[in-house]
């Protein structure tokens, strides 16, 4: 589900900003205005994996994301971001068919904690024209897709003696990131806007656990790691007025 879900987002996110590129050239060329803006958000991340293999809302651990935007369109906005945020899961948490602990999880009793840090680039695609203020919509929902790197430092323990130092690990790793999902965004006034987003990150590792290479009864090596960021933001809209190009030499005005 989730996979299909992110290849949904970055098909419609391609469609759409096609369309705002090439079939609308005449109204990027009238344009006069244009915005950036500078925000933070506060929000939760979340790891899915071996110890954790679906979505658990109780592994939800604190983050703060950082954030540029520019608007290249109406429609598209181009943005660069950094996130920090912790990440952790227990095998003891993950719940069977039968409403207890599956036989797996309940063998390998295996925990991680550690924290991610992510940079990203990623271009948005806003539904509504939402900072008109001519115009009764001040929202506009809106999906995204970038690409970026993180660095995730984690610590894996297990309460099963018998396992061995294979599943006691620690350790930090580089890797890609492709960040993709969808948000909302409210213009509170002409600068200030209060967002909310939720999205995926797929990885192309296997290591946010430290479980890749062990006994492949008790691991899924064919599977790579995700993790989520959910939020709240607040950003500050800065706009600048572009000249006409017949007023850009002001002397013509005076001849």
């Amino acid at each position: 589900m989730i996979v299909n879900a992110f290849r949904c987002a970055l098909l419609v996110c391609f469609v759409q900003a096609g369309s705002a590129f090439f079939c609308a050239p005449a109204q990027a060329q009238i344009e006069t205005q244009r915005t950036s803006e500078l925000g933070v958000g506060l929000g939760v991340t979340n790891y899915r994996g071996e110890i954790s293999p679906q979505y658990q809302f109780g592994n939800n651990r604190p983050a703060i994301t950082a954030f540029y935007r520019r608007d290249v369109s109406v429609p598209v906005t181009l943005r660069g971001s950094v996130l920090a945020g912790l990440l952790r899961a227990d095998d003891g948490d993950v719940t069977g068919a039968n409403g207890g602990v599956p036989p797996l999880q309940g063998y390998r009793g295996s925990n991680v904690k550690g924290s991610v840090l992510e940079a990203a680039a990623a271009m948005e695609y806003n539904f509504l024209d939402y900072r008109s203020r001519k115009k009764k919509v001040h929202f506009t929902p809106y999906l995204f897709i970038g690409v970026g790197a993180y660095y995730a430092n984690t610590r894996t323990v297990t309460t099963n003696q018998n396992l061995g130092p294979a599943y006691n690990q620690s350790g930090g790793h580089f890797g890609l990131v492709i960040p993709a999902g969808v948000g909302f965004k409210y213009a509170l006034s002409q600068h200030f806007n209060l967002g909310l987003e939720v999205g995926v990150r797929k990885t192309f590792s296997d290591q946010l656990d430290n479980l890749s290479d062990q006994d492949p009864l008790l691991v899924n090596a064919h599977d790579n790691d995700w993790y989520y960021y959910s939020g709240l933001s607040l950003s500050y809209t800065f706009y600048k007025v572009r000249c006409p190009p017949q007023y850009k030499n002001n002397k013509r005005l005076l001849e």
